[in-house]
């Protein structure tokens, strides 16, 4: 006996491999895509590694400026606040040697307009270094000698202090310290 829908069974029995590869070609991207995008998810980037030297204008050293700077200015520098500070890797045999830390500044006229002389100190972890004071504006080169057992970390954390700084005031909303291009540390 033949089912009244003979002719239209037998055609959809013939057209429903190619309708399921059908689908199943239509899908397979998707569940890829899906699959992708979830291991990109799960995949975690490591975190930076520290640098020994910092440029400041650079966006990348951000993470390494802990606190008291301002946001980067002609893509080269930041102001600083009045106290500020920065993490820094030691170089390598810097843990037997010792190092230099060094830090590149500009005291601009307007810090010494009511003050007549700024000095800046520094600490590293705790440990002070001596202080150094200026009394004209201009460019300047902080250096500090850093014994070796202050280095055997993976990391350090410098804080610098300055005695004096500008107040918020009308002209500009922030406390200003001086201009720093460059911090780091470098082997003896």
């Amino acid at each position: 006996m033949t089912s009244p829908f003979g002719g239209v069974a037998g055609k959809l029995k013939r057209a429903l491999p190619a309708c399921a590869l059908v689908v199943t070609l239509a899908l397979t991207p998707m569940g890829c895509k899906t699959r992708k995008v979830a291991e990109q998810q799960t995949v975690e980037e490591p975190p930076p590694s520290l640098a020994s030297i910092v440029h400041v204008g650079d966006p990348k050293a951000a993470g390494q400026l802990l606190s008291g700077f301002h946001e980067i200015e002609n893509h080269a520098w930041r102001w600083s606040m009045r106290q500020f500070s920065v993490v820094l890797r030691p170089p390598p045999g810097s843990a037997q040697r010792g190092a230099i830390l060094t830090l590149k500044l500009t005291l601009p006229a307007v810090v010494l307009q009511t003050e007549k002389t700024i000095s800046l100190s520094a600490s590293i972890d705790g440990h002070p270094l001596p202080a150094e004071t200026w009394s004209q504006p201009g460019a300047f080169v902080y250096q500090r000698d850093v014994p070796a057992t202050l280095l055997t970390g993976d990391a350090v954390r410098i804080l610098f202090v300055l005695d004096k700084a500008l107040p918020p005031g009308e002209k500009d909303a922030r406390e200003l310290g001086v201009v720093v291009s460059t911090v780091g540390l470098e082997l003896k």
